[in-house]
Parts: structure tokens; C-alpha cells; sequence
């Protein structure tokens, strides 16, 4: 039974709430931000001033580029693991040629854009050509990544004060009216509409959603699958690379300590944003949406003086939530 038949039928205000949701999976989202933004508002005059919610945005810039490369691989039913393993392997690359070694840092960043594309092209091969599923293959080189990371590194961090000045050009702010932003929130802003556009309006990204909804369907209309799937953890790769400059910019140094719960963020905001795990079904703005969520929950949470603990507590409700109700449009959507 078709949408439209099912509709022309008269179907109940909960089934139509199931193909709106389906249709507009950014809704649900922007209800959440709307409302976290209101209460937390409430319960803090300081939440809603300019330079709190400026702050907002620096803190969830890394794991909203992140989530970027995440988002793109959910969409064709699989998932990374190795995103937030990558992202801090490419910034002490980074840091040690744009350090130590004294290379250009324009030169160096294109170094760890490329880095991160090889990175991603590995997690590719092992899913499209050795057939390994994507959990797993992914599980295995978040390991390499952390150990090859460790042994460049030798565990030491390299200061803002050794890098060449581009290294950390993503943390050089600029007022707009009362908002203090980054280059690094530019960059994000950038990214999200570049890919944004190519997954909405170019047949490269309608051949995302199709590989995800159905493979071997898509297949036999003439979609090469496994190039798709290979485009799709290399775009992941280069943009950890840019997750990676943002990142040493943001913290001051390129340190393998920082953003060690990048990985689950990274698909906590994939999963809030309303992005289905099972592939085919979500939008990038969604993804935003999840990022600025999570940043929302534990800046107010903070503000609130709630103990750390609980705020972790209150984003894995907020996940459970998000699957639940992916779930429910899914049991509606195979209704109709």
C-alpha cells in the first residue's frame, strides 16, 4: 500500500504522524533543540546570552565536522568507529610537521587532508573489498589509528607556541554584534553546506541514500555500490582531517589527549539528528541539530551545576529516545 492510498484511505493522526516524521526527519530534532533551549533558558539567565551560546557553538565545531564523515557513512548502512582514532592520528601528523620539522602550514593541511583520505580509503577497502562489516572493520583500525598515534607522538603533545600560525588559524575569532565566533564555526557552517548540497542535489548522493536503503536493489539499477561505498569513507577521511585542523585550533596544540570520546559523540549526534542506523532515511541539518542538542544538554546541565555524571546520564536517554522513535517510523513507514 503506497503513501498516498493509505492516505487517501484516511489514516489515523499517529499514522500521519509517522510518515511526517519519515518525510521530515529534522523535525523531531528541532522540536528537542527548541525546547532544551526554552527550559535551560529559564533555569539560567546566563544560558541565552550571546557569549554562552557563542561558546556553544566553539565546543560542538569539532564534533559537528566529525559528525559530517559519520552521517555519510550511517546513510549507506554502516558506521565508523575509527572517525574520532583518525581525527587525532591526522593532528599530530600535523603537529609534528607543522612543529618540529618546520614544514608550511597550508602545505601541512593538505597533508592531513590527504592522510585522512588514505585513512578512510583503508576503512573502505576492508568494508567494499575484503567484506568485513563495517562495525568491525572499523573497531579494528580505531586500534591501529590510537597505536599509530601513540608511537608518532610518543605520547607527547605538540604546543600552539611550536606550530606554524595556520595550524591554529581556526581558533582566530571575529564579532558579529554581540556573538563571538571562530574561523573554526566558519568552517564547520562551510562544510555542512557543501555536503549538504551534494547529498541533496547531485546524483552522487541520491546514490547514498539508495545504496543505504537497499544495496543489491540499488545494484541492479546500475548504481556501482562499491564505489559509492568507497567515495563515502574517504569523504569521511579528508573531512576527520579537517575535524583534525579544527581541533588544534580549538585546543592550542595537537595532543593525542583531547576529544577521546569523539567516537561516540560523533554518532550520538548522528543518532539525535535523526539519521536512521539501519541507513536510506536522515538529513545533514538533522545532524547539526544533534551536535547543538548535545553541546545544549551539557552546557545547561553545567549551568544548572549538575554533576558530570548526570549529564552523561541525560545524552544516553536522549539516545535511546532517538532509536526508539527511529524505530516507530520505521514500523510505519513498513505499515504503509
Amino acid at each position: 500500500m503506497t503513501v498516498t492510498h493509505l492516505e487517501r484511505r484516511g489514516s489515523t493522526p499517529l499514522e500521519r504522524l509517522q510518515l511526517l516524521l519519515h518525510r521530515r526527519p529534522t523535525i523531531s530534532p528541532l522540536v528537542v533543540l527548541i525546547v532544551a533551549s526554552a527550559v535551560f533558558g529559564l533555569a539560567s539567565d546566563r544560558f541565552l546570552q550571546p557569549s554562552n551560546l557563542s561558546l556553544i557553538l566553539q565546543q560542538v565545531a569539532v564534533i559537528a565536522l566529525l559528525a559530517v564523515g559519520q552521517t555519510i557513512i550511517v546513510l549507506t548502512a554502516g558506521i565508523d568507529l575509527s572517525v574520532g582514532a583518525m581525527m587525532i592520528l591526522v593532528a599530530l601528523v600535523m603537529g609534528a610537521f607543522g612543529g618540529p620539522l618546520g614544514w608550511n602550514g597550508i602545505v601541512v593541511v593538505l597533508l592531513g587532508l590527504m592522510l585522512g583520505g588514505l585513512a578512510g580509503g583503508l576503512n573502505a577497502f576492508l568494508v567494499v573489498r575484503i567484506r568485513l562489516p563495517p562495525f568491525i572493520a572499523t573497531l579494528g583500525t580505531l586500534n591501529i589509528f590510537v597505536a599509530l598515534a601513540l608511537i608518532l607522538s610518543g605520547g607527547r603533545s605538540t604546543p600552539g607556541t611550536d606550530l606554524d600560525p595556520f595550524l591554529t588559524w581556526t581558533a582566530t575569532a571575529f564579532a558579529i554584534g554581540d556573538f563571538r565566533l571562530t574561523m573554526g564555526v566558519v568552517l564547520v557552517l562551510l562544510v555542512y553546506l557543501v555536503v549538504g548540497f551534494a547529498l541533496s542535489q547531485t546524483a552522487w548522493g541520491r546514490h547514498i541514500y539508495a545504496t543505504g536503503d537497499d544495496e543489491p536493489a540499488a545494484h541492479l539499477t546500475g548504481i556501482r555500490t562499491r564505489r559509492v561505498l568507497t567515495s563515502a569513507y574517504v569523504l569521511a577521511g579528508v573531512i576527520c582531517g579537517l575535524a583534525a585542523w579544527a581541533l588544534i585550533g580549538r585546543v592550542g596544540a595537537a595532543t593525542p589527549n583531547s576529544a577521546v570520546d569523539a567516537n561516540l559523540d560523533s554518532i550520538t549526534a548522528v543518532v539525535i539528528g535523526g539519521t536512521s542506523l539501519f541507513g536510506g532515511r536522515g538529513r545533514l541539518a538533522g545532524t547539526l541539530l544533534g551536535a547543538l542538542i548535545v553541546g545544549v544538554f551539557r552546557n545547561g546541565l553545567a549551568l544548572m551545576r549538575v554533576d558530570v555524571i548526570y549529564q552523561t546520564l541525560a545524552i544516553g536517554v536522549l539516545i535511546l529516545l532517538a532509536v526508539s522513535l527511529d524505530q516507530w517510523i520505521r514500523k510505519g513507514r513498513s505499515a504503509s
